[in-house]
C-alpha cells in the first residue's frame, strides 16, 4: 500500500507592513505544487500567534515539510524562533527556506541546525523537486536552485534559467481564501482604497554591487506580457474590488514596449498603480510614453537615484550610464507628466577617512536639495549604506577590508541592531560615525516635515502646514541639529515613512 506525501506548510513570516500585502511568495510556491501535494498557507501578518496555527498542524503528525518565505528584517523575529523551535519538538520535519535572505545569508541559514534546505531564487520548479526527492528517498544533488549540507560542505546546486513567466501556473487565490479572505489584503493607500501588491516580472539586468537581488538573479530579468498582466488585474478587479496595484518587481520599466501596451490595456479600467524603475532605462522613454503611462494610472515611480557622486555611482556599479546630472534633469522631465518620482538615496558609503566620508554626506544633502528645487514633488527616501554578500565585488571587499562583518551565528539575526541594518537604518559598519549617522537622520526628519511624503494621507491639510512652517527656518538655513521639534511633531500625528512602514494605512 502506498503511503499518502507528507503535507507542507507555507509560512509567511510577520513583516513590517502589517496584514495589507498579498504574500505573493507563498502563493508563488503554493502554485507550484497545487493539486500535487496538500499544503496550508499560515501567514504571520494576519494571524495573532503564527506559532499556535503552525503547531496545531505539525501536531498531527500529518506534515513533513516547513517552508519559509525569509527576507531581511523583521520577518526574521519569526522565521529563526519557529525554525528553532520545529526542530527541537518535531525534528522529523524538513525545514525549507526561500527568500532574499535565505539566499543571500545561506552559509549562517544552513550552518545553524534549524534549517535543512535554501531555495536559492524562484521555487517554481525546485521546491516541487525536492518535495518529490524527498518523498522518493533520492538525491537532490540534480535540483536546481537548491543549497544544501552534504558531508558537511555547502552545496550550491546550478542556477536555473528564468522560466517563461507566461506559462507559469496561475497563482491560486481561491485556495488562499479558505485560510484568509484575499479581500483582507486590499488596503487603504494614497493610490486607492483597495490596493493590492502584484509580481509582474523576477530579477532585474543590472549589477548594482549594493542590491540584494543582484547574487540571486545575476543579472537576468523574465517578465510576464503585457496582455497577462492585464488580465490577473482585471481579474483582481472584478473578482475582488481591487483599484490601485502595487507592481513589486524588482524592475518593473524594464521594457518600454511591455509598458506602453499595458497602458494601452489598462487606461480604462480607473486603476492608480505604482512601480520600480531604473532612471537610465526611463529616461529613455518617449514623452508619448511617459504621456500615456500617466493617462493609464501611473502615480508613482521608485527609483534608485543613490547619490549625486559620479564616482560614487560608479563604484555601485549603476551600468555605467546613469549620472548625477541625468537624476537630476530626470526629476525635473517628470514634473510636467505628474508622475512623482519617489528618488533613494544611499547615504554612508566607505570613504578614505571618516572626512571623507562627512563631505559626501555632505553632498549628497546638497544634492537631495537640488533635487527637489527642481522638481518639489520628488520623493525623497533615505537609506544608510548596508553590505550585501556579493563576493568577488570590489564593493564587498572593500567593506569587508573595513572591518565590517555579518553574524556567525543565525540566532545572532535576532539581534535589535541587525534587525534596524536590514532596514537600511542602523549603521553597523565601522566607517560611519555617531555624528555622521546624526547628521543624515537629523536631515531626514527636517526635510519630511518640510516635504511631508503625499504617500502619508492621513496627515491633514492643516498637519503639513503646520510642519511646513515649523521647518521653514531650519530648511532655508541648513540647520538640522536637534531637531526636537519635528521629531515630537512627526511622532505626535504618527507621520509614516514609506521606506519601514509601506503604503498602507490602518
Amino acid at each position: 500500500m502506498l503511503m499518502s506525501p507528507k503535507k507542507v506548510i507555507l509560512f509567511n513570516p510577520r513583516s513590517a507592513e502589517a496584514k495589507h500585502r498579498i504574500p505573493n511568495s507563498i502563493l508563488q510556491v503554493g502554485a507550484s505544487i497545487y493539486g500535487k501535494y496538500d499544503f496550508v498557507f499560515v501567514d504571520g501578518n494576519r494571524e495573532p500567534d503564527p506559532w499556535v496555527k503552525i503547531e496545531s498542524y505539525l501536531a498531527t503528525g500529518e506534515f513533513g515539510y516547513f517552508g519559509t518565505t525569509v527576507m531581511p528584517g523583521p520577518q526574521l523575529r519569526q522565521a529563526i524562533p519557529y525554525a528553532m523551535r520545529t526542530r527541537e519538538k518535531y525534528p522529523e520535519v524538513v525545514n525549507i527556506w526561500g527568500g532574499y535572505f535565505a539566499s543571500n545569508q545561506h552559509k549562517v541559514v544552513l550552518n545553524s541546525p534549524f534549517v535543512d534546505y535554501v531555495i536559492n531564487g524562484p521555487g517554481d520548479h525546485a521546491f516541487p523537486a525536492l518535495l518529490d526527492a524527498l518523498e522518493a528517498g533520492e538525491s537532490v544533488d540534480t535540483i536546481r536552485n537548491l543549497i544544501f549540507l552534504k558531508e558537511g560542505q555547502i552545496k550550491e546546486t546550478v542556477k536555473e534559467a528564468l522560466l517563461d513567466q507566461n506559462k507559469l501556473p496561475q497563482l491560486p487565490y481561491e485556495f488562499l481564501n479558505k485560510f484568509y479572505p484575499v479581500t483582507g489584503y486590499l488596503g487603504k493607500t494614497f493610490m486607492g482604497h483597495k490596493t493590492i501588491a502584484y509580481h509582474s516580472s523576477f530579477g532585474c539586468p543590472f549589477t548594482c554591487s549594493f542590491c540584494a537581488v543582484v547574487p540571486i538573479y545575476n543579472a537576468r530579468w523574465k517578465g510576464k506580457s503585457a496582455q497577462n498582466i492585464y488580465q490577473d488585474i482585471k481579474f483582481l478587479k472584478e473578482e475582488y474590488g481591487a483599484d490601485a496595484i502595487e507592481f513589486h518587481d524588482n524592475n518593473f520599466f524594464v521594457s518600454q514596449r511591455r509598458t506602453v501596451e499595458f497602458s494601452k490595456l489598462v487606461k480604462d479600467e480607473g486603476i492608480q498603480w505604482w512601480g520600480e524603475g531604473r532612471i537610465d532605462t526611463l529616461d529613455r522613454y518617449s514623452d508619448e510614453s511617459l504621456a500615456l503611462m500617466r493617462e493609464a494610472g501611473c502615480r508613482m515611480i521608485f527609483f534608485g537615484a543613490e547619490s549625486g557622486n559620479d564616482e560614487i555611482l560608479d563604484q555601485m556599479d549603476k551600468g555605467g550610464t546613469q549620472t548625477a546630472a541625468q537624476i537630476k534633469a530626470f526629476a525635473e522631465r517628470l514634473r510636467p507628466f505628474d508622475i512623482i518620482p519617489e528618488y533613494s538615496f544611499v547615504l554612508g558609503m566607505p570613504g578614505k577617512s571618516p572626512e571623507a566620508v562627512m563631505k559626501q554626506i555632505e553632498s549628497d544633502i546638497k544634492f537631495i536639495r537640488e533635487v527637489k528645487e527642481v522638481n518639489p514633488n520628488t520623493e525623497i527616501i533615505i537609506y544608510l549604506y548596508s553590505p550585501v554578500p556579493t563576493e568577488g565585488s570590489e564593493l564587498y571587499e572593500q567593506v569587508t577590508k573595513a572591518g565590517f562583518a555579518f553574524p556567525e551565528k543565525l540566532e545572532d539575526w535576532l539581534e535589535p541592531q541587525w534587525e534596524k541594518f536590514d532596514l537600511r537604518k542602523n549603521p553597523l559598519t565601522p566607517w560611519l560615525t555617531g555624528p555622521m549617522v546624526d547628521k543624515i537622520q537629523n536631515f531626514e526628519t527636517v526635510l519630511n516635515a518640510y516635504y511631508p511624503t503625499v504617500s502619508d494621507f492621513k496627515l491633514s491639510k492643516s498637519q503639513r502646514r503646520a510642519m511646513r512652517i515649523a521647518s521653514a527656518p531650519r530648511y532655508k538655513l541648513n540647520l538640522y541639529d536637534y531637531p526636537y521639534e519635528l521629531k515630537a511633531m512627526q511622532k505626535l500625528w504618527r507621520y509614516r515613512q514609506p521606506e519601514i512602514e509601506g503604503f498602507y494605512s490602518e
